[in-house]
């Protein structure tokens, strides 16, 4: 995969890309959070909610150190390039040191300034995108590269995997019509329950009906390319924000009105698990660092702006959970679904005004819209990450392997998962605890290391890197290797146990 330079016109505000981060990080994840949140008590998921940010933040700085040791190589190796070329015309200039010895030190001499259209920068810039697997393949040997890819794509499995069972679950609560004669506002509709009254078709059948066509709708695209155009990502960023804004504003309001009506305890153990994955999985960005900070034109004080943002995210996601904790009785895995028109978690009455009805359908289905939007983009990606984990480079394989079975393989397994559980929680925690786990800790704390040594060898001591973490001593990132490995055994025992338990 060539190695992108962003031209002047292709560069955005520091502003400008802290949005683009925000509106990455919040998203489906933040929807699971208020059901999880509940459950593990009000206490216990603020201090986890705060604890995950803190961590996911200085690993989001071992991303951008990363990043700017992986220019400082790709920089370095250019110069030999442009330095040999001058050697074979200029012959004098064959005792020049290959690297300069501190940042003031100009690259490359006038002479080659001239001859050279393109000529390097400084050696520690983020100036050209250089994504996670490039990354991946520059520092990490053979198996780390092999490993770096497994946990990419069972990673992108599993938000597949989320997208269907969301939208097909969005799509059956809203259609299905039928409420039994004992239903209440506290009771959950099960599965076995008729979706019409005149009709042997269950809810459970709805949610496979609309499973199957919502992968026959949007799978196709897997077999080709697309890209999120700017005026699709500007209009899902205006429904998402819309979608927030009106299920705080709604909680909020029935908190006021009617009082607390949930009781959440300030803490349960049992909750852990689910929380935990669903709060990985909604601080993820770092799999998309490279492509939002990578254009922003000054990246001067990035560090301190990421600061702000991971505050702001952090302080909403508290006041989504809060709000939705304590504002309803019963939450659903999905929290747009308590606010549909059929919702478990409030009773909705059909007198309501015709704008309250509207907003009911549009919460509702926001899943529907947004993540169907992101589903071909993330489909294509693992595809393409498939090829590389699979596919030897330079190699000729066969078209049916190329365009057939490597799209098949992309959506296929997600679709086969979507339709055995529509459990969102389970969904979510596996991919968070697991994969999510992997991509968020362990993956940049063994790149920045890796990245650390192979500068020092190359480039030496001499040159600083200005984008170096403020968590620079060895002892944060053993920490943060030590905190995924005791998070993945804890929830690998709760899960256990839980499985344990419901087996009997």
């Amino acid at each position: 995969m060539p190695i992108e330079t962003r031209r002047p016109e292709e560069q955005y505000s520091t502003w400008t890309g802290l949005i683009y981060i925000f509106n990455l990080i919040v998203g489906t994840g933040a929807l699971t959070l208020p059901a999880v949140f509940d459950k593990a008590g009000w206490a216990l998921g603020l201090s986890v909610i705060c604890i995950l940010a803190f961590i996911s933040f200085m690993t989001v700085t071992f991303v951008i150190e990363t990043m700017a040791s992986a220019n400082a190589i790709v920089q370095w190796k250019r110069l030999q390039q442009m330095k040999r070329a001058l050697q074979a015309n200029e012959p004098q200039d064959a005792d020049e040191d290959t690297a300069p010895q501190d940042e003031d030190t100009p690259l490359v001499s006038p002479v080659a300034w001239e001859k050279f259209p393109s000529p390097p920068h400084r050696y520690y810039i983020i100036h050209e995108k250089i994504e996670m697997g490039q990354m991946a393949s520059l520092f990490f040997n053979r198996v780390g590269r092999t490993l770096f890819f497994l946990c990419f794509v069972i990673y992108l499995y599993g938000d597949l995997s989320i997208y269907s069972a969301a939208v097909a679950k969005s799509l059956a609560d809203v259609s299905c019509t039928y409420q039994p004669a004992n239903f209440s506002c506290n009771s959950t509709l099960n599965d076995s329950t008729l979706c019409w009254e005149d009709s042997d078709l269950t809810r459970h059948d709805a949610y496979h009906v609309f499973l199957g066509a919502f992968i026959l709708l949007l799978g196709p695209f897997v077999f080709f390319n697309v890209q999120k155009t700017k005026y699709l990502q500007i209009l899902t960023t205006v429904m998402r924000w819309l979608a927030f804004t009106i299920m705080i504003t709604y909680a909020a309001r029935k908190l006021i009105v009617d009082g607390p009506k949930g009781h959440p305890p300030p803490a349960d153990v049992a909750g852990i698990p689910g929380l935990f994955g669903a709060c990985v999985y909604s601080f993820m960005c770092h799999h998309s660092l490279p492509a939002l900070v990578s254009p922003i034109a000054d990246k001067s004080k990035l560090t301190r702006s990421l600061v702000l943002d991971y505050f702001l995210i952090a302080a909403f996601y508290l006041l989504l959970a809060l709000t939705g904790a304590f504002a309803f009785q019963h939450l659903d895995d999905l929290y747009t679904l308590d606010f549909g028109p059929r919702s478990s978690g409030d009773c909705s009455t059909d007198d309501v005004g015709l704008i309250m009805k509207l907003v009911e359908y549009f919460l509702a289905l926001f899943p529907v819209f947004t993540l169907s939007t992101s589903f071909p983009i993330i489909a294509i990606t693992l595809r393409n990450n498939l090829k590389s984990l699979f596919l030897t480079e330079g190699r000729h394989y066969r078209w049916c392997i190329r365009k057939l079975f490597f799209p098949l393989l992309a959506i296929v397994p997600p679709v086969l998962i979507a339709m055995a559980t529509e459990d969102l929680k389970i969904l979510v925690g596996i991919t968070g605890s697991y994969a999510g786990t992997g991509i968020q800790y362990l993956i940049p704390a063994c790149l920045v290391v890796c990245a650390r040594k192979k500068t020092l060898e190359i480039i030496g001591m001499g040159v600083k890197n200005e984008f170096a973490s403020p968590f620079y001593s060895k002892g944060w990132v053993i920490f943060v290797v030590l905190w995924a490995i005791t998070c993945i055994v804890l929830v690998s025992v709760n899960f256990a146990m839980t499985w344990a338990k419901h087996a009997r």
